[in-house]
């Protein structure tokens, strides 16, 4: 029997997942939480095998949670539940550890391999998920700034979404002079001189949506 913890914000959304779930005898909902803070005490108190996780949590976001629940139980899996389709943030959860990334949007169909995926220690995407994927690994050598690196990508596209250097640390988990360093080298690399030339380097190489 797999063992789930359910955690969403949205009480319609726990309600609905439980009961889905509960008409496989193979699933047993041991749990569920609202916050991020609730998540990490339902899990380490029930130790679920599968945690099917939202993103968008107040007190810790998805991620946080990801990381702590890596930390205090490495045999739960976690299958990330967000609405975001973002090819940033599907590398921050596959890097952070968590098994699956799951778009709401797609059938809830898919929601069935998904969970058996993660518990049998396999990785799965829901199609467009993995669509984003591997059009990253096609256009990878192609793309004009494959001269940045990973991280770089991922500095140069939180600057594009607006967001202030601090902020950038704090997203990806690094030292403030760090994600300055980044943005810099990307720069430097990019031959470009200033902020708004950086966005529009970014909006035209795809790396965040205009």
């Amino acid at each position: 029997m797999i063992r789930i913890v359910i955690v969403d914000d949205h009480d319609v959304v726990r309600i609905g997942l439980r009961v889905l779930l509960e008409t496989y005898p193979a699933y047993k909902v041991v749990g569920e939480a609202a916050d991020g803070s609730e998540a990490i005490r339902v899990a380490t108190s029930t130790k679920p095998d599968v945690v099917v996780l939202d993103y968008s949590l107040a007190l810790m976001n998805g991620l946080e949670v990801t990381q702590e629940l890596r930390n205090q139980l490495p045999a739960t899996k976690i299958l990330m539940f967000t609405i975001h389709h973002s090819e940033r943030l599907i590398k921050e959860v596959i890097r952070t550890g968590a098994g699956a990334y799951f778009l709401k949007s797609a059938a809830i169909r898919e929601l069935i391999p998904a969970i058996n995926a993660v518990a049998a220690h396999r990785p799965y995407f829901s199609d467009k998920v993995g669509d984003t994927l591997v059009a990253r690994l096609l256009g990878a050598r192609n793309r004009p700034c494959s001269k940045l690196s990973d991280r770089e990508h991922e500095v140069v596209a939180l600057v594009a979404e607006g967001h202030t250097n601090k902020e950038i640390a704090k997203a990806l988990g690094i030292h403030l002079v760090t994600a300055q360093n980044h943005r810099a080298s990307a720069m430097r690399k990019l031959h470009l001189t200033s902020p708004a030339a950086l966005v529009r380097y970014a909006v035209r190489n795809r790396l965040v949506e205009a």
